[in-house]
């Protein structure tokens, strides 16, 4: 049997399209909303086209100590140029980016994990620090 863990690929972003970078402080205020920018292509520019996108980006946080991290959000692209006419005729395109806010009491981890509809599940981290 296959296991979730064993399909996630990751590398470093500067090289691998595919990678989601997660940008932030890294170090926040306890219990202060702060935001989290997660996208994908800051080096190497991935696609966007009806044959080759991302589908989505969930993003999460494991705070230290805790047994499992919390699901911060989902967030879907579903325009990739297709239309009645056909693929990669229309004006709107979905750009794989997010921005999105949340708080915390604790340092931990941020994961983001992105699904390219070709090359599969992308996962990435980045650790902060609450003062």
């Amino acid at each position: 049997m296959v296991k979730l863990g064993e399909l996630l690929k990751e590398a470093d972003w500067k090289v691998e399209k595919h990678v989601p970078v997660i940008e932030c402080s890294d170090t926040v205020e306890a219990d202060a909303v702060f935001k989290v920018t997660v996208g994908l292509g800051k080096e190497v520019a991935h696609p966007n086209t009806t044959e080759h996108h991302i589908r989505w980006i969930s993003l999460f946080f494991h705070p230290d100590g805790e047994a499992f991290p919390y699901h911060i959000g989902r967030y879907e692209f579903n325009a990739h140029g297709e239309s009645a006419k056909g693929p990669n005729t229309s004006s709107v395109y979905t750009h794989h980016e997010v921005t999105t806010s949340f708080k915390t009491g604790k340092s931990g981890t941020i994961l983001a994990l992105a699904l390219c509809n070709i090359h599969g599940l992308w996962q990435s981290a980045k650790e902060i620090e609450v003062k």
